[in-house]
């Protein structure tokens, strides 16, 4: 399909003014945003790597990471399918294999290329670029999983474009069940960002299917959370890749559960990043209603099992609950249960009573150690050095007054 030479109607699924002022504005103020694109997008349906194509991505981000007229300097993560079509190309073979190992030697190929022309094309517009190969094991594991966050906030402070693929040639539930959609979606909320732009080769999404439907209607704005979004989105994906407009639509839903809304775009729109950037409509918004911040923090609160705990003395307790600060060791005086860095624990007053809850930058083993200790020793209790606070203030919930 064309989405230069055919019009359609378009369709908003959201009707309340306040909601829809808000959503319009999400990608303006947007700062972090995740940007993923396909293989038909990617490998030019098949026919190899697209330098042009991400060449022409490549320089739109630098703009928005520089923030060179589009205003505020925006962190920027890529994530880019097309390994195993580049290996399909690189091998000679015209049709999608079935076998996993062929699967995964095509990945295996492809990935040396696909990884050499986002850095060419990125240094071109003089930014650093870091390959992150990853898996949905990495994202499962809790430990792997604040690894793999830790590593990319750290690239993003410095600067520096991370480029992420699924590591194909180990795994096979990228090549067996979708596309990279999933992996933009839970990319998206292990770095918290606020938007995920899809870059598709398809206008954006429709109420049937465009090309045998005269009466489909474009979908400019919905919900993420909309029921009735999945069933419009059918299940085709082209015969590079393995998405289609489901995995899109499913991998939306899962961006808003950490309050990032998503737009699905056509990934050869002019300036399609810079236009988004400044606000123009594009594509379809499927839009968050929950905030960041408070999607984190009602996840926080709403858990039901808890491994742990926290109790604190006065003074901390007062800074904690009245003054909404972070927790830091030194204001500890008992931990409680058994617990892993990055769960949810519970945070006690000196009574014994919960009135926050929080995510451990250490696990009990080391709370332990750290408990009642000034943060200038804790290379010395841990030997190394750690996060300043048992729980950042950012990571912590109030819940209930004490």
């Amino acid at each position: 399909m064309s989405s230069t030479t055919v019009s359609f109607p378009k369709l908003c699924l959201i009707h309340d003014e306040a909601s829809l002022a808000r959503a319009h504005s999400v990608l303006l103020e947007a700062r972090r945003i995740v940007i993923k694109v396909g293989s038909s997008l990617v490998t030019n349906e098949g026919r190899g790597l697209d330098e042009g194509a991400i060449g022409e991505w490549c320089r739109q981000m630098a703009i928005l990471i520089k923030g060179e007229g589009t205003g505020p300097a925006r962190e920027l993560i890529m994530v880019s399918s097309g390994a195993i079509a580049e290996g399909m190309k690189r091998l000679g073979w015209s049709t999608r294999p079935k076998a996993i190992h062929e699967l995964q030697a095509a990945a295996a190929v492809g990935q040396m290329g696909l990884a050499q022309i986002y850095e060419t094309k990125l240094k071109e517009n003089n930014l650093v670029s870091a390959q992150v190969l990853l898996t949905h094991a990495d994202l499962a594991d809790r430990e792997r999983y604040l690894n793999a966050k830790s590593t990319l906030l750290t690239l993003l402070k410095h600067g520096v474009l991370p480029v992420i693929n699924e590591n194909d040639t180990v795994v096979n539930d990228e090549i067996k069940f979708g596309d990279n959609d999933t992996l933009g979606a839970l990319v998206a909320n292990l770095v918290e960002a606020d938007a995920l732009i899809i870059l598709t080769d398809q206008k954006g999404l429709f109420s049937a299917d465009p090309r045998s439907n005269p009466q489909a209607q474009f979908i400019e704005l919905a919900s993420s959370m909309d029921p009735t979004l999945e069933s419009m989105a059918g299940g085709a994906g082209s015969s590079i890749g393995k998405g289609g407009m489901i995995t899109k639509v499913l991998a939306a839903k899962r961006a808003a559960g950490s309050g990032a809304s998503t737009v699905i775009a056509w990934g050869r729109e002019p300036n399609a990043l810079l236009r988004l950037a400044k606000g123009e409509s594009l594509g379809t918004l499927l839009w968050a209603s929950t905030l960041k911040q408070q999607a984190r923090k009602q996840w926080m609160a709403d858990h039901l099992q808890l491994k742990g705990a926290l109790v604190l003395d006065a003074g901390a307790h007062e800074k904690v609950f009245a003054q909404g600060t972070s927790l830091l060791p030194i204001g500890m005086i008992l931990v409680e249960g058994d617990f892993n860095r990055g769960e949810v624990v519970s945070i006690k007053g000196p009574d014994g009573q919960e009135f926050a809850r929080g995510l451990a930058n250490y696990s009990s083993a080391e709370a332990r150690l750290l408990c009642g200790k000034p943060s200038q020793e804790f290379e010395r209790l841990l030997g190394y050095t750690g996060e300043p606070e048992m729980v950042h203030r950012d990571n912590l919930v109030i819940t209930k007054a004490h």
